[in-house]
């Protein structure tokens, strides 16, 4: 295992990095709490230049020219050759930003050239004029990106969520201001050095560094059009508040505590297997991970011991080392929370199993935690971590009744030896996405699409939809007197 040094932040304003403001608070190394550098903060100066830019190279730019998708388009492959480049570091980076294991982070990171090369596509195939029937008049259909847009991305996807958010708006034509986590700024620095070595046009992406006063300003500020957010329902209602000013248009995703229903015909190690994959990918620090696991009453035990068996065996270390099988919490702040959260579920009367074999590390590490009979009804906060609560159940119905009480609106895990069984059971989930005997992270199928139920959002994404939600509809034609009214 080799160590990895990161730079200290900078923005990316106007055509050239520019120093921030540098804060007197640490981003550290989550495996050893040493320090790794300064937090920042873009000047105020910068954050002026930056939405000043955005707003006259919208203004100043014809989105319906083929000059301008062939641009598009080409720039986002020459990204992805970038990034093909730097695959190993970008791995190396995630791993020491967000704690997950260097396997996982290689994994994600060797997807984003397929990311970026889909959104070139979507460039070149938008249909950004559509003629419309109006009885041998010229009526067009006009797909206008919506103006400058602010894109807010979280600790726990540090490469992917900035590179796929950036290139999906980049692809439609908006001006982005790209600003990511205080807890997570170096890898989305590699990403938009990648888009920066690939030519992009000065303002077509701009980076801006800070914390939540930072996210607010730009969201609050009328030359933004459109906001995009991966975060927690916090930072998202927050967000909406601001917006609702100007009713910027929005995608939020949100999370929360997704259900997990084992039927009673349910494989116990397939289901233990599943919800212990759902529980440590990205070290169970995603949003549409397993939360709350409701499962006949008589199943509730050996789905405890095949969980605590199974966890007993990880190999929890070093996010840099091959051989991890989970590795830190991201950030002090989180991990604190999940000690606090964990807390709760023990005052509502959970017992706690913490199986695993923490390192001889002073980092932020915690044994993957199975909290079992706190009243359902009362467990209802997201857990975002390597954290799971158990609970039992009277019925099929006295389960969906628990999980849709308090719905996450964004992912549901359905286990039974019965696939129609299940698949029925699960369309009965208020959630944007129910899995069936799995807990895996990409998506189900090629066309898959979910909507943002509930608490757990506004939007979706799907593959077209990552390009559209930048865009609108404006339509421009010859009026007829003849038309009735």
């Amino acid at each position: 295992m080799t160590t990895i040094t990161l730079t200290q932040p900078r923005s990316y304003i106007a055509g050239e990095w520019v120093d921030c403001d540098i804060l007197d608070s640490w981003n550290v190394d989550p495996n050893t709490g040493e320090p790794v550098h300064r937090m920042v903060t873009t000047s105020a100066t910068d954050f002026e230049r930056a939405l000043q830019l955005a707003e006259r190279v919208y203004d100043a730019t014809d989105f319906t020219s083929e000059d301008f998708r062939i641009e598009r388009a080409e720039a986002l492959e020459r990204a992805a050759d970038k990034i093909e480049e730097r695959i190993e570091e970008i791995a190396r980076v995630d791993a020491l930003t967000s704690g997950t294991p260097i396997r996982a982070t290689r994994t994600v990171a060797a997807f984003l050239p397929h990311r970026l090369r889909g959104a070139a596509a979507e460039a070149r195939n938008l249909a950004r004029v559509v003629s419309l029937e109006a009885g041998g008049r010229d009526v067009r259909l006009h797909r206008i990106p919506w103006g400058p847009a602010a894109i807010l991305t979280p600790w726990n996807g540090p490469s992917f969520i900035p590179a796929a958010k950036a290139a999906s708006a980049i692809a439609a034509g908006c001006p982005v201001l790209l600003k990511p986590s205080e807890h997570a700024p170096a890898s989305a620095q590699v990403i938009v050095e990648c888009f920066v070595d690939a030519g992009l046009p000065d303002g077509a992406l701009q980076l801006v560094h800070g914390a939540g006063e930072i996210g607010a300003a730009l969201t609050g500020d009328r030359r933004i059009q459109v906001v995009s957010f991966t975060g927690g329902p916090g930072g998202g209602r927050a967000i909406a508040r601001a917006a609702a000013e100007d009713f910027k248009v929005l995608q939020l995703e949100l999370g929360g505590n997704n259900p997990v229903l084992v039927l009673d015909d349910a494989d116990i190690d397939v289901a233990a297997d599943g919800i212990l994959t759902g529980m440590t990918n990205l070290n169970g620090q995603w949003c549409e991970g397993p939360g709350k696991v409701l499962a006949p009453h008589r199943l509730v035990q050996p789905i405890r011991d095949a969980l605590a068996e199974r966890i007993a065996n990880l190999r929890i270390g070093h996010s840099l080392d091959e051989s991890t099988d989970i590795g830190p919490i991201s950030n002090e702040p989180h991990y604190r929370t999940l000690l606090q959260r964990i807390e709760g579920l023990r005052e509502l009367g959970a017992d706690i199993d913490q199986p695993g074999e923490l390192p001889g590390l002073a980092g932020f590490f915690l044994s993957p935690t199975i909290a079992t009979g706190s009243d359902p009804d009362r467990t209802t906060a997201e857990l975002f971590g390597p954290v799971i609560s158990l609970h039992g159940v009277d019925s099929d119905i006295d389960a969906l009744r628990t999980a849709n009480a308090h719905p996450s609106g964004l992912d549901a895990y359905v286990f039974g030896t019965d696939t129609d069984r299940a698949i029925a059971i699960g369309a009965r989930v208020k959630s944007g996405e129910v899995r069936v005997n799995g807990a895996k992270v990409l998506d189900l199928g090629d066309d898959s699409a979910q909507s943002f139920w509930g608490p757990s959002g506004i939007g979706g994404h799907g593959p077209a939809e990552s390009v559209r939600v930048f865009c609108g509809d404006r339509v421009v034609g010859v009026d007829s007197p003849d038309l009735p009214m």
